[in-house]
Parts: C-alpha cells; sequence; structure tokens
C-alpha cells in the first residue's frame, strides 16, 4: 500500500512535464504581417515663390540692311524725289553709298540681372516622378550695345555726265529686354524624396527695345563725258566738281516678342512646405526688325539741280535676335491647397 503511494505523485509529474513539452512544441498562431504606409506624396499641390538670376547673351550678331534692293539710277529716280535732271540720278547714288556703308553684321551682346516671383503645380504621381507646370515673370536689366563702321560706293551716268559717290559710315546700337515671362511644363525625378531633378520647357514672352544710330560721310564727285556737250548744256561746266554730304538718322522701336524656352534644374524640399531651386535654361524671342531713315542736304550748285539742292535719304533695317541663357535660383513655399487631387 506504501509502496502504490509512492508511485503515484511520481507519475503526475511524468504527466505534467511530457505535457509542457509537447505544448512548447506546438506551433504558435500569429497575425500577418502587415508594411507601413508609404510616406505622403509632398510635392503635390500648389506653390509660389521667389527668384533671381542673371542673364546671358546668347546671339552676338546685329544685321543692318537696305530696305530697298536697288534703286533707280534714271535722272528721275524714285527714291529721293527731284523733278529735275540729273536731280534723282544724284540723290539716289548718294542714298545707296551711304546705306552701303551702314550695312552689314554689328556684334551686341545682352547681358544683366532678372528678378521676379514664380507661381506652379506639382503633382506626384509615383514614389519617384513628378510633373507639374510653372508660370513666372521678372524685371530684366539685360543690356547690350554695339558699334560697327563701313564703307559704300555707288555711281551712275546719264547722256552729259558721270558721277561717284563714296561713303564712310557707322552704326551705334543698343538694345535690351525690360521684362520676360515663361509658362513652362517640368518633369523630374525624386533622387531621394526630398531632391527633385527636372527638365523644363514651354513658351517664353518678354518686352524688347531697340536704339539704332546711323552716320556717314559721303563724297561726290561729278563730271562729263569727253564727247561734245549740247550747246543748251554748256552751263553744265559751272558744276561743282565735288562734294561733301553728311548723313544723320536712325530708328528706334519696342516690342512683346513671343518665343520658347528649354532647360532643367534641381529643387530640395528642405522644410515642411519649404525648397529651394537653382535652374537655368535657354530663351529665344525671335527676331525685332527696326526700320532705319537716315538723311542729309545734298548742296550742288546748278542751274538743272535747283539752288541749295534736295534732300537725300537711305532707308534701311536693323534685325536684332533676342536670346540668352538665364541662370537663377529661387525658393518656393508649397500650400496644401491641391494636395487632396492626387
Amino acid at each position: 500500500m506504501r509502496k502504490e503511494l509512492t508511485f503515484a505523485p511520481a507519475m503526475a509529474l511524468l504527466i505534467v512535464s511530457t505535457g509542457s513539452s509537447l505544448a512548447a512544441d506546438l506551433p504558435s498562431r500569429k497575425e500577418a504581417y502587415v508594411p507601413p504606409p508609404p510616406p505622403p506624396p509632398i510635392w503635390s499641390g500648389f506653390y509660389a515663390g521667389l527668384n533671381a538670376g542673371y542673364g546671358f547673351g546668347a546671339n552676338g550678331n546685329v544685321y543692318s540692311s537696305p530696305a530697298i534692293s536697288s534703286f533707280n539710277s534714271s535722272e528721275n529716280g524714285p527714291c529721293c524725289g527731284s523733278d529735275l535732271v540729273y536731280g534723282g540720278a544724284l540723290n539716289n547714288i548718294l542714298g545707296l553709298s551711304s546705306l552701303a556703308a551702314n550695312s552689314g553684321v554689328t556684334s551686341l551682346n545682352q547681358n544683366g540681372f532678372v528678378g521676379g516671383g514664380q507661381i506652379g503645380y506639382n503633382f506626384q504621381w509615383s514614389p519617384s516622378f513628378v510633373v507639374g507646370i510653372e508660370a513666372d515673370i521678372q524685371g530684366a536689366g539685360i543690356r547690350g550695345s554695339g558699334h560697327s563702321i563701313g564703307a559704300g560706293v555707288a555711281s551712275t551716268a546719264g547722256d552729259y555726265y558721270t558721277a561717284t559717290a563714296t561713303s564712310v559710315g557707322a552704326n551705334n546700337i543698343t538694345a535690351g529686354v525690360d521684362w520676360l515671362g515663361t509658362v513652362r511644363g517640368r518633369i523630374g525625378y525624386l533622387f531621394t524624396p526630398t531632391l527633385l531633378v527636372y527638365a523644363t520647357g514651354g513658351l517664353s514672352y518678354g518686352g524688347v527695345y531697340a536704339n539704332v544710330t546711323n552716320y556717314s560721310t559721303t563724297s561726290l564727285t561729278f563730271g562729263h563725258p569727253a564727247e561734245a556737250i549740247p550747246l543748251q548744256d554748256i552751263f553744265l561746266s559751272s558744276y561743282s566738281a565735288g562734294s561733301t554730304h553728311t548723313f544723320f538718322g536712325g530708328g528706334q522701336r519696342s516690342q512683346t516678342l513671343v518665343g520658347w524656352n528649354a532647360g532643367g534644374g534641381l529643387e530640395w524640399m528642405f522644410a515642411p512646405n519649404w525648397s529651394v531651386k537653382a535652374e537655368a535654361f535657354y530663351w529665344n524671342l525671335g527676331n525685332m526688325n527696326v526700320p532705319t531713315a537716315s538723311f542729309a542736304v545734298a548742296p550742288i550748285p546748278g542751274a538743272y539741280y535747283g539752288a541749295g539742292g534736295e534732300p537725300a535719304s537711305s532707308i534701311g533695317v536693323t534685325r536684332i535676335n533676342y536670346a540668352g541663357v538665364i541662370a537663377r535660383a529661387g525658393v518656393n513655399y508649397h500650400f496644401n491647397w491641391g494636395s487632396l487631387l492626387h
């Protein structure tokens, strides 16, 4: 009887120990792993900011050329309006020679500071890509000036005379951009959640101006051919053998031009709602044509020309291209407006 009592506690201890071991070997039931939600799209929404930078001119050539391709060298040419014998033809070659001296290429570089503001909207359509649109406008101190010299020769001949005009001239040109705006698309890649690298391009528009000054000194030599002079023209020998004429004039114009742009940049979200950017882009507004006119009094004495002479003129056009590269930095504040559209 005492043996059975001794054995019972030992069996109970063995059963408890075995049950605990088997329970430890059974698989435990756990909940499935749920990854954390992705970070919110911090780039989506409207933004506005300020920018400042510098504009570098990309095209340094200005072209001046005749507005009239050729003058009529007949005795009564259409250019300069004399009804008198020889008058139209002489004024034609005076104007043609002066115009040739003011034609050619002038080197002109337009550079200066720019500064203004921008607004835009971004849409972050994946963890790594951002698309958007941005519009900006800024005042511009982009300015340039150039100077060139040239020479020209023109001649004519009638039944009883020959004439040659020789000119030396100079051009002074100033041009610039008073304001410049763009409307651009942007597409970018996020190297990190806060660092955006983007390409941009679209429409450019701006207010431009130009002032052109023309100056030339023209020498006219006049003579008669060797054949006999008709009796009624015998007093033509009273004509001066030479004379000097000064042309002065130019033109000015201002205009709003529309063109295009393309470039790229970096933008860094350095704090909630705040970012800084650095970008550069090429812009081109196209060409502006500036009509020019220079005038001189042609004091050639003689019965057939009229005492004191009549005015001679040279009519031309100067073509200026407005283009360059702008490098600038800016700061943007990102609003929460529009982020619900994501």
